[in-house]
């Protein structure tokens, strides 16, 4: 399937790391997309770039970025834009699990919600302005489950996006502009590497939770994404879709 994204562009956050930013960013790259990626690792970012390079793709523009500064959403969407022209597609792939007492001061949730929703939702504002002018844009959210285990600020934050994601995409339609989030299960990455660090306690969840049996690759999850910012999903916005190898057990 020609999935028409040759001379597209597209900005994709949280890709300096082994996981789904990076996959994402690679599968762009395949499909001919100009993109540039950003984190705040500018090391591991021009190691992902050379990766992509030596694959035999377009090198990534390599972009320095730290989501806590509260300056960052306008500079990094002026600098995506001046370095690639414009910025067609958002993958929105930087974040985190934040797991927290009850009891947690304010100020730990404010750090949450603030890289979790907050930072994300100012940069794809910024960048929404040259979408609507051209009538063409695809923003793409990684976000989280929507059943929590436990008190995690994520899972607040992630759920504010889908709510922010369904409105905006009520208001962004006729501009030719399509909001959707992914909500990953167990997908292979470093922060999983943290969460369950050694195979046995990573089989022992997926025979629990996971009726397919095994965590996900970062590939299976960037195939869906890809589609999400082609021409061809023009007709699929404001959803929240999971990729959790049907780890998720409510029917909606």
């Amino acid at each position: 399937m020609d999935l028409q994204l040759t001379g597209k562009t597209a900005l994709v956050t949280g890709a300096s790391t082994p996981g789904i930013g990076r996959a994402i960013a690679a599968e762009l790259a395949r499909e001919g997309v100009t993109v540039a990626i950003a984190a705040r690792r500018g090391e591991l970012l021009r190691k992902v770039a050379q990766e992509i390079k030596a694959a035999g793709y377009a090198e990534p523009v390599v972009l320095e970025a730290d989501l806590y500064d509260p300056a960052t959403p306008e500079r990094l969407a002026a600098a995506a834009c001046d370095r690639l022209g414009r910025v067609d597609i958002l993958v929105n792939a930087a974040g985190g699990s934040r797991p927290i007492p009850f009891d947690a001061p304010v100020e730990t949730w404010e750090e949450g919600m603030m890289v979790n929703f907050f930072r994300l939702r100012e940069l794809t504002h910024a960048l929404l302005p040259a979408m609507i002018q051209s009538k063409w844009g695809r923003i793409i959210n990684i976000t989280g489950s929507s059943e929590p285990r436990n008190v995690n600020v994520a899972n607040a934050a992630k759920a504010a996006v889908h709510a922010w994601a369904k409105g905006l995409s009520r208001d962004m339609g006729k501009y030719g502009i399509t909001i959707n989030s992914i909500q990953p299960g167990r997908i292979k990455s470093e922060q999983m590497t943290r969460q369950h660090p050694t195979e046995e306690s990573r089989r022992e969840f997926s025979q629990r939770e996971i009726p397919a049996g095994r965590f996900g690759e970062p590939g299976e999850l960037a195939d869906l994404a890809v589609f999400l910012a082609s021409p061809r999903a023009g007709y699929i916005t404001g959803t929240v879709i999971p990729v959790d190898g049907g780890m998720k057990r409510f029917a909606f």
